[in-house]
């Protein structure tokens, strides 16, 4: 057995759009480095999708539905630039801010996922991390080879 520490061979998965909380959440003391994807071998993990773009601009202030165009938006381009695309989507979690959001929020996930047929989960919450927020998506894909 040797002292000898294993060679750093960097990080086994690949992060796509690489961001720190400071731009996302102004209005938080928060220094946090994340990404919105990551690829680690074929499965495709992202960071929960909300009603506002990639610049931080807030689609559908008050309107769940819109919220959820938004994010899904989001969510097929960030499948877009994993090579991916929303048919490879094996799990969805939806969390709610209110139970009354349910309908419009899940008639705009289901047209995006028609066909899909992924294991979903919905969960009702208190809040999310910013006030105006309604809803979140959060997806796990699977990259077709």
């Amino acid at each position: 057995m040797t002292d000898s520490a294993e060679p750093d061979t960097g990080p086994t998965h690949t992060r796509i759009r690489p961001f720190n909380t400071k731009a996302t959440y102004p209005n938080q003391s928060l220094d946090n480095d994340l990404c919105q994807a990551v690829i680690a071998g074929d499965t495709i993990y992202m960071r929960g999708q909300v009603g506002t773009d990639f610049d931080g601009n807030l689609v559908g202030a008050g309107d769940a539905g819109a919220q959820a165009e938004q994010a899904m938006l989001n969510v097929a381009q960030l499948l877009d630039e994993c090579q991916s695309s929303v048919r490879d989507i094996v799990k969805i979690t939806i969390y709610l801010t209110d139970p009354r959001h349910r309908e419009p929020v899940y008639q705009v996930v289901g047209r995006h996922l028609k066909g899909v047929f992924p294991v979903s989960t919905g969960v009702v919450v208190a809040g999310l991390a910013q006030p105006d927020w309604l809803m979140e998506i959060d997806v796990i894909a699977v990259k077709s080879s």
